[in-house]
């Protein structure tokens, strides 16, 4: 006995491979090997510090297997998320059970349907609640909170709250599987509900699982004020120093803008992990405060903090929205140097960024050596060149992605749609629809909003109305796209009745693109009252407040007619500062009626704003040509040569046999460059004749 229990103490200190098969050959020595509570911990041992297949030699050489033993073999391949291993050893365990000590108990049935939830294996699941309501082991909190796990994950929370319901006085951790289940089943006011109902039970308090859910789902509905109330709840209760706790909270200000109150809580944690460094970065990131991320990525740098994958392609996005090449390289290097480069995700952000910096080149050398690829890589590519105005390098791209075996997604298909519009050639829109057609997209809401628009700018309208007509589901998305396809037309009258028919007869309601569209549709027909009739609809009975694209509209619906003033006074009024969308379409407007004193103005703002944009120089500059001021226009000409700045030269293209072509103004670079200019000379004469 003296020599059992040294062995068993001896248990607790194994660390090693080496130890362990020590310890054992001692107790094979002594014939202590088959003992059952030193048989289960051996094999529990063997698992951790060896390997899963010696704990299972271990077991198989066991001549008496409790229940204890069976689970703790159970038990480490699940740890090793060897789900079909589980199961067949459960099948065994039930078959071979001729003794009570054999038999499942709760805890080899809770096993057991986690890997059913691992194989997502809904009907075998099923067959294990069977087997529990027939022994009558379905009364345990742990089998029920399984249970509802299982049906959870597979897509059943009615079933997974009939299992609940079976439990009278349920306790906490049946009251977190039910929360737990509708917040990651993306129903966040169910889980809240339930949330709510558990705060007020008088039996149960919520656990910090629990909080971190009801957290996560107040995040998926970016509801602030209760996220808030929440939080309260967590310091009334001293859980405000568990990580995993402070951690969603962070996630939660993230998600609802609250910049402040994130980084309030950032500074106060006592302790923080890669975790908590990824969600302040986020936070920086999706709200737009790009020069903060840059400074906390690097104090997180300075830390010793190694970046995971999330961290390194929260940082990309950031410089891809600044456009900002330098610091977007020093993250290229870093993913490098920790081995990150060629992860899927890292390489696709990677590749945006060099695309949106407009560096394509840097973009094809990293997808070419990227060992994987997959449909967003793909589109990565061929929707970035479209958007650096090189449409016909995308579609070649596309035709590369189709000849590998990679399907487009929705997604693509609204990339490359965009990419066909930018090129406007009817015959490759006509195509691209046939194959999305047969692809069995043409019922996607997005994508049939795509086409629209891609037919509009194809020039043709007639197939943009068709099918919008085909599209049996018209959503606010689908709307706006027709409207907008007839504003692009200069057909205002038609989107006027069209708008007009979506507000009274189709019960969908307006967002800010519809208006966005009707207003673009009556500033480029020159339907002013009603522009304006329809931007105070916006304002008074839709409650909708303009973003700065709605303002610079309505700034170039009233230059339209000369209404400068009225247009400056909008500018003046709006309760956000006015970017170069604003600025430009009052400089433009000034251009048309030669209104120097406001169009330096508007100039100025835009020379702030955007201080390398050699469009606003070129147009201020032309500004004065028009009143003859002729030493002004050398003095802003001048300014663009010395800062090296560059207009973006406009692209043409045709198609000719199917093939495209593209070209810039003066260009000499064709093969057939002589005979085109001789035939454009020939041709200018004519005209000239022809008066």
């Amino acid at each position: 006995m003296h020599r059992r229990n040294l062995l068993v103490k001896l248990l607790g200190t194994c660390c090693s491979k080496i130890s362990i098969a020590q310890l054992h050959s001692q107790c094979l020595k002594l014939g202590l090997a088959h003992d059952s509570f030193i048989a289960t911990n051996l094999n529990v041992l063997y698992a951790k510090y060896a390997s899963v297949t010696e704990a299972y030699k271990l077991f198989e050489e066991s001549p008496c297997r409790t229940v204890h033993l069976w689970n703790a073999m159970l038990r480490s391949y699940c740890l090793e998320r060897k789900w079909v291993e589980t199961l067949c050893l459960f099948h065994r365990m039930n078959a071979c059970a001729l003794s009570a000590e054999e038999r499942p108990d709760n805890f080899t049935v809770s096993i057991s349907l986690k890997s059913c939830v691992g194989l997502q294996r809904l009907k075998l699941g099923e067959m294990i609640h069977g087997f529990l309501k027939k022994e009558a082991m379905n009364k345990d909190v742990f089998v029920g909170s399984a249970l509802i796990e299982l049906y959870s994950k597979c897509g059943r929370m009615n079933d997974a709250e009939k299992v609940f319901m079976e439990y009278p006085n349920p306790d906490v951790v049946l009251w977190t599987s039910m929360v737990t289940g509708y917040e990651r089943s993306r129903d966040p006011e169910l889980a809240l509900a339930f949330f709510s109902q558990m705060v007020a039970s008088e039996n149960v308090s919520p656990d910090p699982v629990t909080l971190v859910s009801a957290i996560c789902a107040c995040a998926q509905l970016s509801d602030f004020k209760l996220g808030r109330s929440i939080h309260g709840y967590v310091k009334r209760k001293g859980y405000d120093t568990k990580l995993c706790l402070t951690n969603a909270l962070l996630n939660l200000y993230a998600k609802t803008g609250s910049i402040k109150s994130a980084y309030n809580l950032f500074e106060k944690m006592p302790d923080k992990d890669i975790i908590s460094w990824t969600s302040m970065v986020a936070c920086y990131t999706d709200n737009g405060a790009e020069t903060k991320l840059l400074d906390l990525f690097n104090q997180m740098i300075d830390n010793r903090v190694e970046p995971n994958r999330v961290t390194i392609v929260s940082v990309l996005r950031s410089c891809t929205n600044m456009s900002n090449l330098e610091e977007g390289m020093k993250i290229h290097k870093l993913a490098i140097d920790n081995g990150l480069e060629l992860d899927m995700a890292v390489s696709t952000a990677l590749m945006d960024m060099y695309m949106k910096c407009f560096k394509p080149e840097n973009a094809i050398s990293l997808f070419n050596r990227m060992p994987e690829k997959d449909v967003v890589s793909w589109a990565v590519l061929f929707s970035g060149y479209a958007e650096i105005g090189m449409a016909h390098m995308s579609m070649g791209i596309f035709r590369n992605m189709l000849s590998t075996g990679t399907l487009p997604d929705a997604i693509a298909l609204v990339k490359i749609l965009a990419a066909s519009s930018d090129l406007g050639i009817l015959q490759q829109a006509v195509c691209l629809h046939g194959f999305l057609t047969k692809c069995g997209f043409d019922n996607n809401i997005f994508v049939g909003a795509s086409l629209i628009e891609m037919y509009a700018k194809c020039s043709s309208i007639d197939n943009a109305n068709k099918v919008f007509k085909q599209i049996t589901h018209k959503d606010v998305v689908v709307w706006s796209s027709i409207i907008a396809a007839y504003g692009f037309h200069g057909q205002g009258e038609a989107a006027l009745k069209l708008f007009n028919e979506m507000v009274d007869s189709s019960h969908v309601k307006p967002n800010h693109v519809t208006f966005l569209s009707i207003l673009f549709a009556c500033s480029h027909a020159g339907l002013i009252k009603e522009g304006i009739k329809i931007f105070d609809t916006m304002l008074n009975e839709y409650q909708l407040k303009p973003n700065s694209e709605h303002y610079a509209i309505m700034v170039d619906l009233l230059g339209r007619i000369g209404e400068l003033d009225k247009g400056l006074e909008i500018i003046n009024r709006m309760p956000m500062q006015a970017g170069a969308n604003v600025w430009g379409a009052l400089l433009g407007a000034c251009k048309i009626h030669q209104n120097i004193n406001m169009g330096e103005l508007a100039a100025q703002n835009l020379f702030s704003l955007d201080p390398n944009h050699a469009g606003y120089y070129v147009l201020l500059s032309n500004i004065y040509c028009g009143d003859k001021n002729w030493h002004n226009a050398a003095n802003i000409r001048k300014l663009v040569k010395e800062n090296r700045l560059k207009k973006i030269v406009g692209r043409s293209m045709v198609e000719l046999r199917n093939e495209v072509h593209n070209f810039v103004a003066c260009d000499r670079l064709h093969h057939e460059c002589d005979q085109i200019y001789d035939m454009l000379r020939k041709l200018n004469a004519r005209m000239r004749e022809e008066g």
